[in-house]
């Protein structure tokens, strides 16, 4: 049985693209279904987030299974397969194996290293165990897949510096003021940025949030998401002095927070520290605001530094992650490797027993006056030849399921002796049972 993988992401896709082969979770029961459905392919998970959308299946014909994957992936959004097909890749074998430990582990990720897409796999996982189109072999495989991850997690630091401007002003406010549990921010501005950088201000223990924006209601929706406080624009001085923090991010023309704003903030806070964060282009806080005595101002051009250096080392953690998922794809390849092994040292056996047990039989109708136990004597000699003749094979094929290309050894034999057929039958009475 092969691992194969067949999808599209960020990285050969447009987000135009990526939206029409979606797959929604509310809905994910049926595209399981038929997925399993398909002839060539046993097992099927789907996973589907913004930035990617990739299959993971399990069939005994790599080629026709990937290209059975691809057609199902156009068909089920109704996309001509010739347009859609320039944005697919597919891996299967070794290949797949580390494609999923990589996108698992976020080496594959737009930002290395972001925690999202491990919890999203995991999910897609949970869908495809409550439907049962996951079995044996992708059941292991993804499990494996979390403990690569993990591991990539504990024994790197691919996770632990800031790679984001808001993010990274939210590391560098705690650097500078320690605990943020006592700490109140304003949020200058009500968009995208000011949102994030309110998620992890808040994640990391800010005590309060103020918003202020110059539509007042848009102020408002965001304080209310984080149970914060909305202060009007035109009421900004009179409450400044309350934030410990301000991050600005408008789209003023112009500056709007001068040094003699912020040396009368700073007298009236008794000249506690205030942390300024500047990430508008062009600016809303005069760069003079740093030179005030216990006024720290940060811009966009500092964090950005801080981004660019934090991505640097992120990429020398992902060359040990590397390492790791190295390991780790030898320790699955060979429990993979090993499934095959037996049911083909099985169905190997009973081949040759069908031929042993046939001919004995037909040596015995034609032999007219045997001894008592000759029946038994030829029973035991045919079988010891037989013995005799699959013991190296046996031996070979079991040792390189501990390691090197079984693949070989497994699919010769089945082609030389033209097992498929004895291994469906097996499969057939398993099922039956």
């Amino acid at each position: 049985m092969n691992i194969i993988v067949v999808g599209l992401s960020h990285k050969t896709a447009t987000v135009e693209i990526r939206e029409k082969v979606a797959f929604s979770p509310n809905l994910i029961e049926k595209p399981l279904h038929e997925l399993v459905a398909l002839d060539e392919i046993v097992e099927g998970v789907i996973v589907s987030t913004c930035n990617r959308v990739e299959i993971y299946a399990t069939t005994r014909d790599i080629a026709g299974g990937i290209a059975r994957i691809k057609r199902f992936l156009a068909e089920y959004h109704h996309i001509p397969l010739e347009s859609l097909e320039p944005h697919l890749y597919s891996y299967h074998s070794e290949a797949a194996i580390r494609h999923v430990f990589r996108v698992a582990s976020s080496l594959d990720s737009m930002v290395v290293g972001e925690p999202q897409i491990l919890g999203q796999i995991k999910t897609s996982y949970g869908y495809a165990a409550e439907y049962k189109s996951s079995g044996i072999i992708l059941n292991r495989f993804l499990h494996k897949a979390f403990s690569v991850a993990k591991r990539v997690r504990t024994e790197t630091k691919i996770a632990s510096s800031a790679v984001s401007v808001a993010f990274a002003a939210v590391e560098l406010a705690k650097k500078i003021l320690g605990s943020l549990s006592d700490k109140t921010v304003m949020l200058i501005g009500a968009g995208e940025m000011c949102e994030l950088a309110a998620k992890h201000f808040m994640n990391s223990g800010a005590r309060g949030v103020m918003v202020t924006n110059r539509t007042f209601e848009r102020a408002e929706r965001l304080a209310e998401e984080f149970s914060g406080e909305a202060v009007r624009f035109e009421e900004l001085f009179q409450h400044l002095h309350r934030a410990d923090i301000v991050l600005s991010s408008t789209g003023a023309p112009h500056v709007i927070i001068g040094p003699k704003d912020v040396e009368d903030v700073v007298k009236r806070r008794k000249f506690k520290p205030m942390f300024f964060i500047d990430i508008a282009v062009p600016r809303d806080i005069d760069p003079k605001v740093d030179d005030l005595e216990n006024a720290y101002l940060f811009t966009v051009d500092n964090l950005q530094e801080i981004v660019q250096a934090n991505l640097a080392q992120r990429s020398l953690e992902a060359e040990k992650a590397e390492e790791i998922i190295n390991q780790e794809i030898g320790q699955f390849f060979k429990w993979l490797a090993s499934l095959e092994v037996t049911p083909t040292i099985v169905a190997l056996r009973n081949h040759f027993d069908e031929i042993r047990r046939a001919e004995l039989e037909k040596t015995l109708s034609n032999w007219k006056d045997l001894p008592p136990d000759a029946e038994k004597r030829l029973e035991a000699l045919t079988m010891a030849m037989m013995n005799k003749l699959l013991h190296t094979p046996t031996t070979v094929l079991k040792k390189a399921g501990q390691g090197g290309r079984v693949d070989l050894y497994v699919d010769g034999l089945r082609q030389l002796f033209e097992l498929e057929a004895v291994l469906e039958e097996h499969e057939e009475l398993e099922l039956e049972v």
